[in-house]
């Protein structure tokens, strides 16, 4: 949710002061911060499943004790409603820069409290596993929300030629960190000790608050402001509100643990529903304020499409980490050329394939423009899909070949995180630019945190499925979500031309 500059915002350093890579200095501070948060949260999320089904039923070859010993079932809903709850809070997170703490001051507590939740998930014991869950999306919210509108700080307004090459350069620090994580937090995690490979996340972060901490010198002073501070008396409101939830939600709690009612569902299930109604329930303020104008009202309807679509690709790409992750955990051989493949190497191949490969997209839709055959927003949109049913058509193969007992390659899962990469490149760039050219002027500030709730929406569902009892696992499962997708993909291809015809001027 990156903020526009203000008038008598300074200009980018000039001369000499381009030391990274020709841009301002502060771009390599935001850098490091970036690249070691996603080290110490890819890290830890390599590590999520197999903690959680480690000495469970689902648990199998040789995977070392010490877990939670939870079936896939509350695993995948468990670690589904930590990334739903993790995009979720990226809205609140973006507000308390914006209106309390201002960016700079927001990321430094994002930062020390997702090091405290690692090191809370460092300590043995179900109530420190939640409580550090819970800190690690508190934080990343904060974070998230926050930093990039400090790259965007760093130039000199929306028209400064090197801001695309800035945020290029910060999002390859993000998948930096993403790939080497896995190979070094997960090794020694799942090889060695969990809760020494979550003590290495919370390093990782460390790390990355002494880099920001370090380098705030280079940043924009904008970075410190708070650009729309709440008055006292809004102030003492919100107090009042978050203090009431707060007490409502105490006592709530407090009756159905002390009448002995209480489990895991009593927290999951609101966690799920929450991540459903919110995202509806904002697209609908948004889309009824009677202040937009009557083209921004029919962007909105046809920005609706683009979100749905986007919630259906998130639901099934991210059980990555979770169902694929468990099947190469249980299913998979340890082993790859005769080489040790340990599987939270898995999570390392997603950010290698996107480094590999998004120049390569990027080249390709430039080189169709020229030729004036360059697909849609909507057609792209399209392709994700389809290519994201196709993955789970794909990943049929090895759950039908290890149904008799069978340890399949690990290469069958490196196909399937391929094809689902391509299909990220043809949703996630393109989701993010049309919601930047989609958005309202009313709400420009906001709807990149907008875009983040179809992630909350996607994952929810599958939250929401798990705790229902589904099998997600199953090949049965898999197969009607490959069939959705795919038939999904299809029907926002057939309908291109009416979403076209909503989006107005933006193609």
């Amino acid at each position: 949710m990156a903020s526009s500059l203000t008038k008598d915002s300074p200009s980018a350093p000039a001369g000499p002061e381009k030391t990274f890579f020709g841009h301002p200095r502060g771009l390599a501070t935001l850098f490091m911060t970036e690249m070691w948060e996603r080290f110490s949260f890819y890290g830890m999320r390599a590590l999520l499943t197999i903690y959680l089904i480690s000495g469970g039923p689902d648990a199998s070859k040789g995977l070392q004790g010490g877990g939670l010993g939870m079936d896939l079932a509350t695993t995948t809903a468990i670690y589904s409603i930590y990334l739903s709850m993790v995009y979720l809070l990226a809205m609140p997170g973006g507000w308390l820069g914006d209106r309390v703490w201002g960016p700079r001051k927001t990321v430094t507590i994002g930062a020390g409290t997702i090091m405290a939740g690692h090191l809370t998930l460092a300590v043995p014991g179900t109530g420190s596993f939640f409580a550090g869950l819970g800190l690690v999306a508190l934080g990343s919210g904060l974070l998230k929300a926050n930093i990039s509108t400090m790259v965007g700080h760093l130039y000199d307004g929306p028209n400064d030629p090197r801001r695309d090459g800035g945020f290029t350069i910060f999002y390859m620090g993000i998948n930096i960190g993403a790939f080497f994580a896995p190979l070094i937090i997960g090794t020694v995690g799942e090889t060695y000790n969990w809760h020494l490979g979550f003590a290495l996340a919370a390093v990782g972060m460390g790390i990355g608050l002494i880099c920001f901490l370090a380098g705030t010198k280079n940043l924009n002073p904008q970075s410190s402001r708070v650009p729309t501070p709440l008055d006292r008396e809004e102030r003492n409101s919100w107090l009042r509100k978050g203090i009431t939830w707060l007490l409502v939600a105490t006592v709530f709690y407090a009756i159905v643990v002390l009448s002995g009612h209480f489990t895991l569902n009593w927290a999951m299930v609101p966690l799920t529903l929450a991540g459903l109604v919110i995202p509806a329930g904002v697209l609908i303020r948004i889309k009824r304020d009677k202040e937009l104008s009557a083209a921004e009202q029919t962007k909105m309807s046809g920005y609706i499409w683009f979100f749905v679509a986007a919630a259906a690709f998130w639901m099934i790409y991210d059980q990555g980490g979770s169902t694929v992750q468990a099947f190469g955990t249980t299913k998979a051989a340890g082993e790859v050329f005769g080489l040790g493949f340990p599987s939270s190497w898995y999570q390392s191949l997603n950010p290698v394939f996107i480094m590999a490969l998004a120049p390569v997209a990027a080249w390709l839709w430039l080189w169709l423009n020229r030729r004036g055959q360059e697909p849609g927003t909507v057609v792209k949109f399209a392709a994700g899909l389809v290519l994201i049913g196709v993955s789970f058509f794909f990943f049929l193969i090895p759950l039908v070949m290890s149904a008799s007992g069978t340890l399949v390659s690990p290469m069958w899962l490196v196909g399937i995180y391929l094809i689902q990469t391509i299909g990220e490149l043809c949703v996630s760039p393109v989701g993010l630019s049309v919601t930047t050219k989609m958005a309202p002027v009313k709400y420009a500030s906001q709807m990149m945190g907008v875009w983040f709730l179809a992630v909350t929406a996607g994952d929810s569902v599958t939250g929401l499925l798990s705790i229902g009892g589904v099998d997600l696992s199953g090949a049965g499962a898999v197969a009607v979500e490959a069939v959705l997708a795919t038939l999904a993909g299809f029907a926002v291809f057939m309908y291109r031309r009416k979403v076209s015809a909503l989006m107005g001027d933006i193609h």
